[in-house]
């Protein structure tokens, strides 16, 4: 098997990559762009920080004011924005695998309408004012709303997509409507929700982090689990259990998997929106239809986005800052757009 194909034209012979080093080189492409954003997320703030500054607060730290920003500010940031935004790039892949919808996204399950009104209900009822008290509320508002979902999207065949994105429409809706109903009794005890609510990476320490990469890493697992599943599924559910897969199991992996990476992300950075639909279709757009390298991609692309669009919130209306899931939304709103404007969307 090899890895180059040959192409004749005229007299010479000319060497092409094949499609597997050509995904490889991508792949490495992409890991270099998401190094130098690292990067530069580090470097541009309120000030712009030399990378030799950037160096010494890593290696060499000291009392410095700018070591200080580094280590306290912008590095947990940085840490946070590759986490939330490769959590939100595969799950984005595996909803729109798992309900052969190109135009789908994770809230589509109710994913960010259960952590929504979680983070409500903490601040409303109990008095949670503190991102450290009710990220855990988020969190298993998320769950528990898909388990909800996936629920009342079983029929006797087991579960079904359709069934599944129409429960989590209207569950959505409901929880929506709850949630402002009860933000309307008390406006002045959502002030601290509404950094949430847009979208944010700022003002996330490190040790919030920490406790939710072990279900990352879970999901991550899983999803790597149902890729190939997942592949045959996309060609029919008939032809997937021909090929020996087991449908309801798959769809109930991917479902724990997305609502781990989906549910995680939005209860620590909040609702960010588009980054789970657009990376998918590009990642598609490069690599075709299997799953294995539109994960591996979206895992590489979708922080690369999450942190572009970051930066961009801190210096497009310099000194003050845009919140990420408002830059998202801006960036995102064209590319919707354009997708549901493309005569041959990338199929599934």
């Amino acid at each position: 098997m090899t890895a180059l194909a040959v192409h004749h034209d005229g007299p010479g012979t000319v060497q092409v990559p094949g499609p597997r080093r050509r995904r490889m080189i991508g792949l490495v492409v992409t890991l270099a762009v998401l190094l130098a954003l690292l990067v530069l997320s580090v470097m541009i703030g309120s000030t712009t920080i030399a990378p030799s500054v950037v160096w010494d607060a890593l290696f060499h730290p000291s009392a410095d004011i700018d070591q200080f920003a580094i280590r306290d500010f912008r590095l947990p940031r940085t840490v946070v924005g590759l986490a939330v935004g490769a959590a939100l790039g595969v799950a984005g892949a595996l909803i729109q695998a798992l309900v052969r919808n190109p135009l789908a996204d994770p809230g589509i399950l109710g994913v960010h309408a259960g952590a929504s009104f979680a983070v409500t209900v903490a601040i409303g009822v109990f008095g949670v004012r503190d991102i450290r008290g009710y990220v855990w509320f988020a969190f298993a508002g998320a769950l528990l709303v898909t388990l909800m979902v996936l629920a009342l999207g079983s029929t006797r065949q087991g579960q079904s997509p359709v069934v599944m994105v129409l429960a989590g429409v209207c569950v959505g809706a409901v929880l929506g409507g709850a949630g402002s109903a009860l933000e309307l009794t008390n406006p002045d005890a959502f002030d601290a929700m509404r950094s949430w609510v847009a979208g944010s990476l700022v003002g996330r320490p490190l040790e919030l982090v920490w406790p939710i990469l072990p279900c990352f890493a879970l999901a991550l697992i899983l999803a790597v689990a149902v890729s190939g599943p997942l592949n045959a599924m996309a060609l029919g559910d008939e032809l997937a259990v021909a090929q020996g897969v087991r449908l309801a199991r798959t769809r109930v992996l991917a479902i724990i998997a997305l609502t781990l990476l989906a549910g995680g992300a939005t209860a620590i950075a909040g609702p960010i929106g588009f980054v789970g639909l657009m990376v998918p279709h590009v990642a598609r757009w490069i690599v075709g239809p299997d799953q294995r390298w539109i994960f591996a991609y979206s895992v590489l692309l979708a922080p690369s986005l999450l942190l572009a669009s970051d930066i961009l919130g801190r210096v497009v209306l310099h000194p003050s800052e845009v919140p990420v899931g408002i830059v998202t939304a801006f960036v995102g709103a064209p590319v919707l757009i354009a997708l549901v404007r493309r005569t041959r969307a990338s199929g599934l």
